[in-house]
């Protein structure tokens, strides 16, 4: 009788150890790779900001939202909570990297969040990149800009 309780014991013991092993990794794992959540978060932080596009790292850890006025947003996972971030004209520093699939940001606005991000493909980190050159000129100077050519 002894030697079935114990075994019993022992099952459960490995059992359970299989299951939190198995949670941990999931948790680990998930990161922002859930556009549905990564959709939720944002417009929990920025109600009135309509999506466009979406773009994951490569580690799922951040991700770049696309704005419906051509601004840009960020999220990173920051383990207990998601930081959401709208990134405002002439805010941030972006340095390409040696592989062309990934980037060096420097936010002047919230330095906290500086770091390289890596994605799947050179052409998400390109598309990505244009949405951040193309949210670094204000559109009042893009309206000046467009003033001279618009005249002629």
């Amino acid at each position: 009788m002894g030697l079935v309780t114990w075994t019993l014991v022992l099952g459960a013991v490995v059992l359970f150890s299989f299951y939190a092993a198995r949670m941990a990794k999931r948790v680990s794992d998930d990161g922002l790779r859930d556009a549905g959540l990564a959709i939720l978060e944002f417009g929990r932080a920025f109600p009135n900001e309509a999506i466009r596009s979406l773009h994951v790292t490569a580690d799922g850890g951040a991700v770049f939202v696309r704005l419906h006025d051509n601004k840009a947003g960020f999220m990173r996972n920051m383990r207990s909570h998601y930081a959401c971030h709208l990134i405002e004209p002439g805010t941030v520093r972006v340095r390409d990297l040696a592989d062309g699939r990934s980037f060096a940001i420097d936010f002047l606005d919230a330095p906290f969040h500086n770091g390289e991000f890596t994605f799947a493909s050179p052409i998400e980190a390109a598309e990505v990149s244009l949405w951040l050159l193309g949210n670094y000129v204000s559109s009042r100077d893009l309206d000046q800009l467009a003033g001279p050519a618009s005249a002629s």
